[in-house]
């Protein structure tokens, strides 16, 4: 009978529930939302099967494979459209495409309708963009290590592929090797706790009003080292969170709290690998190969068994990839064998709060808490006195037109205008300038050019930014009298960008601007003998929009957020969200779009 004394020797596999022939076994959730194992007495019959089947009382007997040494590659998807699906290079998506090809059965980790986890198998490669992709918190396997027995039993082809304790589980459910059936694990930091994750997502509902209807771990529409957390809520918007605004991944990474206490002792680290290919990101590839950096994520592939090899043959073809040294994956990847170090805050007073707190409370109390101490202020404090140098002793005439129009305390927080030598800037006394962030205004990247920059600013008008803003040389910006401007963070601006705001302009977070580029919200005074024709209309830019060479945005456009202008188009209507638009006129030339930021 399975009896657990101490959590840390349980690693959640479900495999001795489906094992049971009496069910007498069924998982009850902890406090800390991870589930264990109880055993009825009045149906158990001591056959002993749930302790013949735990990973952990077996590790011994399970840590064995016919290769000595894994034989490692490194990889990526011949198909850019799974890489972005994907949490590294896409090789799982490769290999399950091979098992779909030729009648057989995938199984791994997908979401359910409420966004717990759970694994599934099937034979249909629709299933595919469920099961692709990492999800970062416990599965269930409640029922799955008795169905794949029954498909490889009856002689279906099976690919499989799960943390390396869950397939440790699924070898000793079966008993023995099937060449039908093979197996793939990942390098695991540690698991979450579904409790954890569903608080968190709880918090996007609580901070903007609408609940979550899709979620994606490690997105990479902002780049695949940002590990960026994708939400999509039920009005339709979409918001990522990067490393450093995401208090689930920040948690996880930095403090180590929220994962199941077998993790600390992970039983399953080093070699011999269980599975017969082992996957994970490979992180340091531009060192090894700078061709397949492209921060969209590139697979490292360990193939642990002749079966292993035998079938990255048939798989191959679909990949771009090229082999590399055992030793040359070991320093990107201390997760392969060393378990997780123990937490770095007050774990069963984190559990405690978690019930009491909302997530954003629990991230502020527990992730979120600035280093403290002498040496950690000093540190801040020269590191913001080297900014404040660095932007002072500029060539002289673009300090003065800094110091000018910021102060010296401004220039201390970050929040100021960075004026090139080569620039003009015209603000009247009743304008505003209000900036938060660095507002890099004339940025040169040829050096001795001399192409000028302008900024006007006329009587009542107002220049707003809410994060940093980078305009490159060049550019040419006019706001009259009593209009606003407003640019909201995370802009970047290629030469030659033109702005002429007479009423009101705003450009969503970071957008991204090519050369050449127009945005006017007025015809300059020049009136068309049209019902309802007006000189000045407001234009608003919709976040994480592409602006690309050439393009002219007109009055009254509404351009939606995730959108691609495309080079040279001339856009007199509104842009659907992630639509992609071409032409003059503009017209939507495809939808549901994502792009790298």
């Amino acid at each position: 009978m399975i009896h657990i004394q101490d959590k840390a020797d349980c690693c959640g596999c479900n495999a001795c529930g489906d094992v049971c022939p009496k069910h007498a076994i069924t998982f009850r959730t902890d406090p800390e939302g991870f589930w264990y194992p109880e055993v009825d007495p009045g149906k158990c019959i001591e056959c002993g099967l749930c302790e013949k089947v735990c990973p952990v009382l077996n590790v011994k007997e399970l840590k064995k494979n016919d290769l000595a040494e894994p034989v490692c590659y490194a990889a990526e998807h011949r198909n850019l459209e799974v890489i972005f699906d994907s949490t590294s290079g896409g090789v799982f998506s490769a290999m399950a495409e091979i098992l779909y090809r030729s009648g057989g059965y995938v199984g791994g980790a997908v979401f359910n309708e409420d966004f717990s986890v759970s694994h599934y198998i099937s034979a249909d490669k629709g299933d595919l963009p469920q099961l692709r992709s990492s999800k970062y918190l416990q599965s269930s396997l409640e029922g799955f290590y008795a169905r794949v027995g029954a498909l490889v039993k009856a002689g279906e082809q099976v690919l499989v592929c799960g943390t390396p304790c869950q397939m440790a589980a699924l070898r000793a459910f079966l008993g023995k090797d099937y060449d039908n059936l093979l197996i793939a694990d990942f390098i695991c930091r540690g698991i979450n706790s579904p409790k954890v994750w569903q608080k968190y997502l709880k918090s996007f509902e609580e901070r903007y009003g609408s609940p979550v209807v899709y979620a994606k771990a490690k997105s990479k529409e902002y780049g695949w080292r940002n590990l960026t957390q994708k939400v999509i809520l039920a009005d339709g918007r979409h918001l990522y969170e990067t490393l450093d605004q995401s208090n689930f991944t920040k948690g996880y990474l930095r403090t180590n709290v929220y994962c199941r206490p077998s993790c600390y002792d992970c039983k399953f680290k080093g070699f011999p690998r269980i599975a017969d290919i082992t996957l994970a990101d490979f992180w340091g590839i531009e060192r090894v190969n700078r061709s397949m950096e492209k921060n969209l994520g590139t697979s490292l592939v360990l193939l642990n068994s002749q079966k292993g090899v035998r079938f990255f043959e048939r798989f191959k073809a679909r990949l771009h990839c090229f082999p590399v040294t055992f030793d040359s994956i070991l320093a990107g990847n201390p997760a392969l064998t060393r378990p997780l170090d123990p937490p770095s805050v007050d774990r069963a007073q984190f559990f405690r709060d978690l019930d009491a707190m909302s997530f954003t409370q629990l991230a502020d109390k527990y992730i979120n808490t600035p280093p403290s101490g002498t040496k950690y202020r000093l540190k801040m404090f020269l590191k913001r006195c080297y900014q404040v140098a660095d932007t002072l002793l500029r060539p002289s005439t673009a300090t003065i037109k800094t110091l000018r129009h910021s102060k010296l305390r401004d220039i201390f927080r970050g929040d100021y205008l960075l004026a090139g030598r080569y620039t003009a800037v015209d603000v009247a006394k009743s304008a505003t300038l209000d900036v938060h962030g660095t507002f890099w205004f004339g940025a040169r990247r040829i050096k001795g050019s001399k192409l000028e920059s302008r900024l006007l600013l006329e009587d009542g008008a107002t220049l707003a930014t809410e994060g940093p803003v980078k305009l490159f040389y060049g550019a040419d910006i006019e706001v009259f009298r009593g209009a606003r401007l407003v640019l909201k963070g995370g802009i970047a601006a290629n030469t030659g960008f033109t702005v002429v705001c007479g009423d009101s302009i705003e450009i969503g977070k970071d957008v991204q601007i090519g050369r050449g580029v127009t945005i006017r919200d007025n015809h300059g005074g020049h009136y068309l003998n049209r019902a309802g024709f007006k000189d000045t209309r407001p234009i608003v830019i919709g976040d994480k929009v592409w602006l690309c060479e050439g393009c002219t945005i007109m009055p009254g456009v509404k351009v939606g957020e995730g959108a691609i202008v495309g080079a040279h188009a001339f856009v007199t209507t509104n842009v659907p969200a992630h639509a992609m638009v071409s032409g003059n006129p503009a017209v939507v030339v495809d939808e549901d779009i994502l792009w790298k930021y």
